[in-house]
């Protein structure tokens, strides 16, 4: 079978032709990786994930100490099991690194890239499929993340932001440096909850990514706020989205902030939201750190994270009453299915809805007394 010329990540644009490689196995694999990168590049997929991809590869190409025509199914077989038994990785990280495995399998063994032709010609050996639904894990479970994460209750939410606004006090009647940084702190843990975000896209706001919304002028220039770092499909740029602001005590908390507090850091120029004393952007870790010091002072469980309070947000407006597509667009679902595993509604919640499932038929049940 001839190689097919022109298409990106092909073998006969990879090889040169004539040329004798002191090391043509290991020649021969710079190649494919080359062309892999090529292949993707071409569908538009981002530069870190190709990275990630080919160190993937690399390890596995060392774990196995072959070459990618020598591999077989079995191989994967050890691999997940060194995976499973040795590094103690979760269920949907292994299925990850087989899905990349699989895609590069499947990128050498396509017959239009011609490198199964290639490999025969040099090495009397051609990379063949290796991973298949017997070998590799199945997605069966829409959530496989701990049973134990769930959002903080109502009253865990009220005593984490009243501590949270405590901090503030303390350290202004102490007249510490830290003051500024507290009610940084505080205003941030409130849009995370108010507006139901991620870690990442919390830290990379900016001033401007706030604006008005024409169904919502009693909030100002805080009516609606561009997420512009939202959670990326694989390879694909961050995905943006704009969130209605629905909380007015949380709006009053961020004009505050940006109005009487920020410009206090002296950092006029920077863009951030978000900026530290030295004039940076506050980072993901940082959220994190701080949100850990606060559940730990007042003794809420550890399960407890920051993104324990986007599962919030979306567990409090269901049981208040929002629509379920509403708040799927609010916070970036691409499935609905995504916002149901978000869901955590109190016994208060289910007996509610109960009766107004069931209070019709039992209005019009033959004999019903009313």
């Amino acid at each position: 079978m001839l190689r097919q010329a022109g298409l990106a990540g092909a073998a006969s644009s990879e090889l040169a032709d004539g040329v004798v490689q002191l090391r043509p196995e290991d020649a021969m694999v710079e190649a494919m990786l080359h062309g892999w990168r090529a292949q993707q590049s071409a569908r538009g997929l981002n530069v870190d994930t190709i990275d990630y991809r080919e160190r993937l590869v690399r390890r596995f190409e060392s774990f196995t100490n072959e070459f990618p025509w020598q591999w077989g199914p079995g191989q994967v077989d050890e691999w997940t099991l060194t995976l499973t038994a040795e590094n103690h990785l979760a269920s949907a990280t292994i299925r990850g690194y087989q899905t990349d495995l699989r895609l590069f399998s499947e990128y050498l063994t396509d017959t239009r890239y011609g490198w199964t032709t290639a490999c025969e010609e040099a090495f009397g050996e051609f990379p063949v499929p290796i991973c298949h639904e017997w070998n590799t894990i199945a997605h069966l479970n829409d959530y496989e993340g701990s049973p134990e994460a769930r959002p903080l209750s109502r009253e865990e939410l009220q005593l984490f932001l009243d501590y949270a606004d405590e901090q503030v006090e303390r350290a202004a009647r102490s007249h510490r440096k830290g003051a500024l940084a507290a009610y940084r702190d505080a205003t941030m843990f409130k849009v995370i909850y108010g507006w139901g975000l991620r870690r990442t896209e919390t830290a990379k706001l900016d001033l401007s990514d706030w604006g008005r919304n024409p169904a919502a002028v009693e909030f100002g220039r805080f009516g609606m706020l561009h997420v512009r770092y939202g959670k990326a499909v694989r390879g694909q740029p961050p995905r943006r989205r704009n969130v209605a602001s629905v909380m007015g005590w949380a709006v009053e908390a961020v004009a505050d902030y940006v109005e009487n507090i920020r410009p206090r850091f002296g950092a006029v120029d920077h863009p951030a939201l978000w900026v530290t004393e030295r004039g940076g952007r506050i980072k993901p870790a940082e959220i994190n750190a701080r949100f850990v010091a606060y559940r730990d002072a007042i003794g809420l469980p550890r399960v407890l994270t920051p993104h324990s309070l986007r599962h919030s947000y979306v567990t409090h407006l269901t049981e208040d009453g929002a629509d379920r597509r509403f708040i799927q667009e609010q916070v970036g679902h691409r499935c609905d299915t995504s916002t149901a595993i978000y869901t955590h509604v109190s016994s208060d919640f289910m007996n509610t809805s109960l009766r107004k499932a069931i209070g019709p038929a039992l209005d019009e049940a033959p004999g019903q007394q009313r």
